[in-house]
């Protein structure tokens, strides 16, 4: 039979637990934990609140900022330049804002040292209690410096939360100001600006973050892109469709001033003016990269007006002079018999010739001597896909359609059409339909382009498209932008229907078999139209391929 294993026991004893070395050692530990305290306050670590706080503002503002440079980049890496450096100034402000938070990061409060319990007789096997939470003591004679940075530190922490919070409003205003009036373009780029200043206002790491990122896109806005915002009025009473406005009265008025100050018998007009979306482009460039003095285009005031206004005239002038001609008048009289009898006078006729030159966005970039990333966002304001962009700032419409829709929307309800036959070259009313397709068409900087031809006779429209097999038949469904001609039945200069164009407009849209126009002259009014497809007095249309 096999032998039994047998295990010997030992009795334990009775331990019991030494109260003043147990003493010693907590007040020994509690020192240690407070001198580690004030260390970390000194120089917090990477861990606390408040470090954590200002790492994620900034990586925050650095996505914001890569996603924003992302988008941009689409349209050209180097139109953007300008806007990064201008993103890499608030870099230095967030890491100005982060200094401050360190400097008044409140003090963390020190939990005093616990007072040793009584000694108690416990089995050897037991295991030590563990307890949680705050525990307040009066901690013993030798504690005395720890308690007192404890009490300390918790009266200095209201305090000094209120500190980073002043210090982070004080770091949002030093970002506004290093980007000027940036804060002024965000308001006209991000909807909601007040809402997010009342949440500042009351306080949280999550309303500071927000205005930290608003100061990166509001430095975005105040590069030149920021002219796409100044469409809207943005707290100041004025936005740039009223400063265009104006300027169109001044320099119509210099023409009606030409006229006046002169006698003259006829009138004769030629040239054209710089369209807007140059001019603009060439003042969003100019304005936000001068050494001296930049600023963001995202609002208009007076001052910049001003600089637009003297902008215009740089690249716009116009002539006039008089000049008498001797001419050859024949009259034809009957001499009472049934004979016609010419007579040939000469007659002196003073005619007035105002001309109208401008210079492109390329001369001016010469003229001002722009660099090559100035040049480059010159460019970029100017593309193609930002055409709808433009037509948005200076007629105050955004949509799918065509742009020359969205400028001849912009003239409903003028009367006598004086903007636009004045504009061609009369001197008087004519007829002025085809002069305000014209005239739209050149608001897009169609003419300039060979997109549409200039064109006051309405047969001349015509031919100028079936010459280039730009022609649709009247039958045809239109596209918006299309310009479309009439031949009337016994209602136009032709007379009846004869396959001759009698007036011209521009097709808005078509939907449910109907096709909207907007046509000048159109009982001396421009207003909107409407034909059902296919309408028999529908010539054609002409289509503009821009």
């Amino acid at each position: 039979m096999a032998d039994l294993k047998t295990r010997r026991t030992v009795k334990g004893t009775v331990k019991t637990i030494d109260r003043a070395a147990v003493a010693a050692e907590r007040l020994k530990s509690a020192t240690v934990r407070t001198k580690d305290a004030a260390e970390r306050n000194a120089a917090p670590a990477e861990t606390s609140s408040q470090e954590y706080g200002a790492q994620k503002l900034e990586r925050t503002a650095q996505g914001t900022v890569s996603e924003l440079g992302f988008q941009f980049r689409k349209r050209g890496r180097r139109g953007f330049s300008d806007a990064r450096r201008n993103a890499d100034k608030a870099k230095t402000q967030m890491q100005k804002c982060r200094d401050v938070l360190r400097e008044n990061k409140p003090k963390k409060a020190v939990q005093a040292p616990h007072t040793p319990r009584p000694a108690k007789t416990v089995q050897a096997s037991a295991r030590p209690v563990q307890r949680t939470g705050r525990i307040v003591v009066k901690p013993p004679s030798v504690g005395t410096e720890a308690a007192q940075a404890a009490k300390a530190a918790a009266k200095t922490a209201p305090k000094a939360a209120q500190t980073v919070k002043a210090a982070a409003r004080a770091a949002a205003q030093t970002v506004q100001s290093a980007a000027k009036t940036a804060v002024s373009a965000a308001k006209a780029a991000i909807a909601g600006t007040k809402a997010v200043i009342a949440a500042i206002t009351a306080g949280g790491w999550a309303a500071v973050a927000i205005i930290l990122v608003l100061c990166v896109v509001g430095l975005i806005a105040s590069s030149c892109f920021g002219i796409f915002f100044s469409g809207e009025d943005s707290g100041t009473g004025q936005t740039m469709r009223q400063a265009v406005k104006e300027i169109n009265a001044d320099y119509q008025s210099q023409i009606d001033a030409a006229r006046a100050d002169s006698t003259y018998d006829e009138l004769e007009m030629s040239g054209s003016r710089a369209v807007w979306p140059e001019v603009l482009a060439v003042y969003a460039v100019k304005t936000t990269t001068d050494p001296d003095d930049p600023q963001e285009v995202a609002t208009v005031d007076d001052s910049k007006k001003a600089i637009l206004k003297d902008i215009f005239w740089q690249m716009n002038d116009l002539s006039s002079h008089t000049e008498s001609k001797a001419e050859d008048v024949i009259t034809e009289t009957d001499d009472g018999h049934g004979n016609i009898v010419e007579t040939v006078t000469t007659v002196t006729r003073t005619y007035l010739y105002i001309t109208v030159s401008h210079k492109t966005a390329e001369e001016m970039a010469e003229q001002f001597n722009f660099t090559a990333d100035q040049r480059q966002q010159l460019s970029e304001l100017l593309a193609e896909e930002n055409r709808k962009l433009w037509s948005s700032v200076l007629y105050g419409i955004y949509s799918g359609d065509d742009a020359i829709v969205t400028v001849a929307l912009s003239q409903v309800g003028n009367i006598g059409g004086e903007p636009y036959w004045s504009w061609y070259g009369f001197g008087s009313r004519v007829e002025w339909c085809a002069c305000f397709v014209s005239w739209c068409a050149n608001e897009c900087g169609y003419i300039d382009t060979g997109v549409c031809p200039k064109f006051a006779g309405c047969g001349n429209g015509v031919q100028w498209f079936q010459e280039r097999g730009q022609w649709l038949y009247g039958s045809t469904e239109p596209a918006p932008g299309m310009v479309i001609f009439f031949d009337w039945d016994n209602k136009g200069g032709s007379g009846p229907q004869d396959g001759e164009a009698d007036h011209v407009g521009i097709v808005q849209k078509v939907g449910d078999g109907i096709i909207y126009t907007v046509e000048g002259n159109s009982g001396n009014l421009c207003r909107v139209n409407r034909y059902p497809v296919g309408h028999y007095e529908i010539l054609g249309y002409g289509v503009l391929c821009p």
